[in-house]
């Protein structure tokens, strides 16, 4: 993964980016839970679970963060988070009935490896889901605008969703589902935007795949 470090020292800003835009934070996190296995008995984790925002809305017990600050306020959430990173999960083979990368992808060093990993440590049947900002989306096209002057974006690597769908084409992953949201420039999400099915309008897109 890339380095996590402007993470690390601006878990301020990151929280407050959240209470700045809460209809945005509430559309993705229902888009997401659209996607995600239900069921009795389910054991999920999300990659790179930043101060575990999203883990606590949608129920999610564990996850690895490799920002230490982050960690600590993912462990306050009452999230189980261990310092690892995307490429070399601390798991064993076939643990999960579900693995979460939100937002992060834009961030690993190696993509393939991440999106290997992920399937190492699924279950037979069980599914990859992948959201981020599609790099070719009105928000996407915005944050690429704002790399050189932003602490986040800086060393972000953004992608369309058809480079995603091939990276993930590679590995085996199979049986795609996609749902998208964020419909209007950031500045304009004034309420809840509920998601649709495919991809190609929203800004936010989810893509489950199945190993």
């Amino acid at each position: 993964m890339i380095q996590a470090l402007p993470f690390n020292d601006h878990v301020a800003d990151y929280e407050k980016w959240h209470e700045k835009y809460p209809f945005v934070f509430q559309s993705e996190v229902e888009a997401i839970r659209d996607l995600l296995p239900a069921g009795k008995n389910i054991r999920g984790m999300e990659v790179a679970l930043g101060t575990g925002r999203f883990a606590k809305e949608l129920g999610i017990r564990e996850g690895i963060e490799p920002a230490p600050n982050m960690r600590a306020l993912a462990l306050k959430r009452g999230i189980e988070v261990m310092d690892a990173v995307a490429e070399h999960l601390p798991y064993k083979d076939m643990q999960f009935d579900f693995v979460l990368m939100a937002f992060c992808i834009s961030y690993f060093k190696n993509l393939s490896q991440a999106f290997k990993e992920a399937h190492r440590v699924l279950k037979k049947g069980g599914a990859l889901i992948v959201a981020f900002i599609d790099k070719e989306s009105v928000i996407g096209k915005f944050y690429e605008q704002r790399k050189l002057y932003s602490v986040f974006y800086k060393n972000a690597n953004f992608y369309n969703v058809d480079r995603i769908i091939s990276e993930l084409n590679g590995i085996r992953f199979k049986d795609f589902q996609f749902r998208q949201t964020l419909f209007r420039p950031l500045d304009e999400i004034k309420e809840f935007e509920p998601a649709k099915k495919g991809y190609g309008e929203g800004s936010f897109v989810i893509i489950k795949a199945i190993k």
